[in-house]
């Protein structure tokens, strides 16, 4: 490989901070940082989850990584992740904002996740995480970067922050319209707000040398009922669901200076799937 191009990719004792670490994307992304030699902070609500990966990319990848369990809904609790990251690294060069609620479209019978039936209560819990939670992550590590001159953030948004959920893949048979399991509607509106997040970011910083790009990855395969697989396929043009390291090239790039004259940009990685 060219020299300079792979300097270009190297995260080097660059320390990234990644919410919703614990998760199967948040793993992704963790070890993608991991790989280009970059040091990953794994946040998330579930302490055995991100002490798992942590401990993976410790043992397989011989990383320096940390994890901390952190609301990020809670503005007191990301000011003392600060706090703790500083004292450990003396700097944040990185944020992943991958955290959501669990967007899993449930069985049937739980109306009360249809648009007519949604609850106020469901509104607000996922908003806090999804989106909130990026704004006040961003809000707060970022004026660390903007300090400092330097930085990147990385919004996790979807191909569903690009298009809206084709509700067809989810349907039944035999179960009555009002009961048929449906995407909820709080999924869509945080992946297109984290859009919106990411353009008024890359703007309001762009003098303090921080970029803020937003990605958007499709589905990704983990072993979802064999129907659904095939109705989502079918809307793919590579007639395929993402693997779950189809994205870790991507963050590289996103996160390194072999993008370092991208900001405000979305990256669509769905397979095609937006082109129909």
């Amino acid at each position: 490989m060219n020299g300079y191009i792979y300097n270009r990719y190297n995260l080097k004792n660059k320390v990234a901070i990644i919410t919703g670490g614990g998760g199967l994307l948040g793993k992704m992304h963790a070890e993608a940082i991991a790989e280009a030699g970059g040091i990953p902070v794994i946040v998330d609500i579930n302490k055995n989850a991100s002490d798992k990966v942590s401990k993976f990319l410790k043992e397989k990848l011989g990383a320096d990584s940390l994890s901390v369990k952190t609301d990020i809904t809670k503005k007191d609790q990301l000011i003392e992740l600060r706090r703790k990251i500083l004292k450990k690294y003396s700097k944040i060069d990185i944020l992943i904002n991958n955290a959501a609620n669990n967007p899993k479209v449930k069985k049937k019978g739980l109306i009360q996740e249809r648009f007519e039936k949604f609850t106020l209560d469901m509104w607000y819990k996922d908003i806090a995480v999804g989106l909130t939670g990026a704004f006040l992550c961003s809000q707060i590590f970022g004026e660390t970067m903007a300090k400092n001159g330097s930085g990147v953030i990385l919004n996790i948004s979807s191909d569903l922050g690009i298009i809206a959920p084709d509700q067809r893949i989810y349907t039944k048979k035999g179960v009555p319209e009002e009961k048929q399991p449906v995407k909820p509607v709080t999924y869509s509106v945080i992946k297109h707000g984290l859009i919106g997040l990411t353009r008024y970011m890359a703007t309001y910083w762009c003098n303090k040398g921080i970029r803020v790009n937003a990605l958007c990855p499709g589905g990704v395969y983990n072993n979802q009922p064999e129907e659904f697989v095939k109705k989502l396929t079918n809307l793919i043009p590579m007639g395929r669901m993402a693997e779950p390291d189809d994205y870790k090239g991507a963050v590289q790039f996103l996160c390194s200076d072999a993008s370092s004259y991208m900001t405000g940009s979305v990256v669509v990685i769905d397979g095609g799937r937006t082109c129909w």
